[in-house]
């Protein structure tokens, strides 16, 4: 289980704003390797993980965005039915909670990989 720093910013939630913080990162050197969005009425909340969170960090804060860097856990799991619910199953019985957890995986791929930020249930 690799750690990554996870970073989030809020946007306006509005047409062109997320493809003002890609270009920026791309033109900043910055891979995004992740990403989650969540959209609500007036803004959305954007997780990412990037090849270079410090840099990241320089790029959004150029754009006056407030960044947040959380340290999040980079989990690879078996490209199988039941592989998520086998994972969650023995973090319950272990009292973890989960606060959130994205990722992806191509059709085909023997893995997925997971960004998950988890902890132990007072």
């Amino acid at each position: 289980m690799e750690r990554a720093k996870q970073l989030t910013v809020s946007l306006p939630n509005k047409p062109g704003m997320l493809a003002k913080v890609c270009r920026a990162l791309a033109d900043g050197d910055v891979n995004i390797m992740a990403i989650s969005v969540v959209d609500a009425t007036e803004a959305c909340l954007v997780r990412m993980i990037v090849d270079d969170a410090r840099s990241g960090v320089k790029v959004l804060e150029d754009l006056r965005f407030e960044v947040t860097q959380t340290p999040v856990r980079l989990i690879e799991l078996p490209n199988k039915v039941g592989a998520l619910a086998e994972m969650m199953e023995r973090l319950a019985q272990r009292k973890v909670n989960v606060d959130f957890l994205y990722g992806s995986v191509s059709p085909g791929a023997n893995d997925s990989v997971l960004v998950m930020e988890a902890k132990s249930a007072k």
